[in-house]
């Protein structure tokens, strides 16, 4: 360790991304992007903030993307707030509502960058062990001192919490803060958006990436009360009041009015979701019930990462887990029919033939 770092860089230890190669013709089903370019109105938006506009600083509040997110739910402006990104958002609510000191909870299988954020600003934490099918119990969040947060769906496994059980994580933890993190909720059922005007406690994460097709844009958003919102502007603007550009606000802003485009692509992904999963489970591997842009597998007869590397060696990327109980899981972004079809052709020259019952 250099002699020059912090206390915080010493214990920061970095969340590891999916692989990005840059090769061309790669098939990439590991990062979990939209196979579809985003809506055609973000490039003429685009293109329209591009003329002159680039040399005047964006604006710090974003007052147009935050109104076009609160009409999308039903919400006010006051109760959104926007990012660079939900990973932002994610560090500046870590920042906004968890405390040195006091242990907040999530899964034991989940999003990795959460220990990642609770080790850099020093906030204690608590696993919850997931149940053997990877579903979590709601009671394992009752009563905690610091917070919860939760994805929903959960990262990696794809699985969805009901409302009702959220809804009893917020009734049985009324003085901290729960957030749901939900970057795949788009290709679930229901968000729990609908729950932020009776708990004062909720915050809902969300993101551009996933079902608006815009990762190289970063822009995430959250939804809360507005006191909630407020705390999350203060470390903003003690950070940097310009973390969403000119060309993500005018971006994000059309995505979001073009919900006709968003439907459509959505329910592509569902529909080829559904034929993937199908395939997969005639090919013996076991798939958990997804409900986001991506499938969690296993394979009785071939270990996951086996299956990981001769993929990669045929240009189809995948992700692959070295943790403990899903290290036999590999987790399937959801491509093109395309795509998928090149998977699946590619996964049945590497399987065994299945056993007739």
């Amino acid at each position: 360790m250099n002699k020059f770092w912090s206390d915080m860089v010493k214990r920061a230890e970095p969340y590891v991304p999916g692989e990005q190669l840059n090769v061309p013709d790669i098939i990439k089903l590991n990062t979990n992007e939209n196979p579809y370019p985003p809506s055609p109105l973000v490039r003429e938006a685009i293109l329209e903030e591009l003329e002159g506009q680039l040399r005047l600083y964006p604006s710090p509040t974003a007052d147009g993307l935050r109104l076009a997110i609160a009409e999308t739910y039903g919400m006010s402006k006051d109760e959104v707030f926007v990012g660079n990104g939900s990973d932002e958002v994610l560090a500046f609510s870590f920042m906004a509502f968890f405390h040195p000191g006091k242990p907040i909870r999530f899964p034991n299988i989940t999003y990795s960058f959460y220990p990642v954020y609770a080790k850099l600003f020093n906030i204690p934490y608590e696993l919850v062990r997931v149940n053997e099918d990877f579903t979590l119990r709601a009671e394992s969040f009752f009563g905690s001192e610091g917070g919860v947060i939760i994805p929903n769906p959960n990262a990696p496994t794809s699985l969805y919490m009901e409302l009702s059980s959220i809804e009893s994580i917020l009734i049985n933890n009324p003085d901290t803060v729960v957030i749901i993190d939900e970057a795949y909720i788009d290709f679930a059922t229901v968000s729990a958006v609908e729950l932020v005007k009776s708990y004062n406690n909720l915050l809902v994460v969300q993101t551009t990436s996933k079902s608006r097709s815009l990762a190289g844009m970063r822009v995430g958003y959250a939804i809360g009360h507005p006191d909630l919102i407020e705390a999350l502007v203060r470390i903003k603007d003690s950070v940097n009041s310009y973390t969403i550009d000119r060309l993500a606000i005018a971006g994000a802003t059309a995505a979001f009015k073009d919900r006709e485009y968003f439907d459509y692509t959505v329910k592509k992904i569902k529909k080829t979701r559904q034929r993937l999963i199908k395939a997969l489970e005639e090919m013996g591997f076991h798939v958990l019930p997804s409900q986001a842009n991506f499938v969690f597998a296993s394979h009785a007869e071939r270990a996951a990462v086996e299956l990981y590397m001769q993929l990669k060696g045929e240009g189809i990327l995948v992700r692959h887990f070295n943790q403990p109980d899903i290290e036999n899981y590999l987790r399937i972004s959801i491509g093109t029919d395309e795509q998928i079809h090149s998977l699946l052709r590619k996964l049945q020259q590497l399987l065994p033939v299945p056993r007739q019952r």
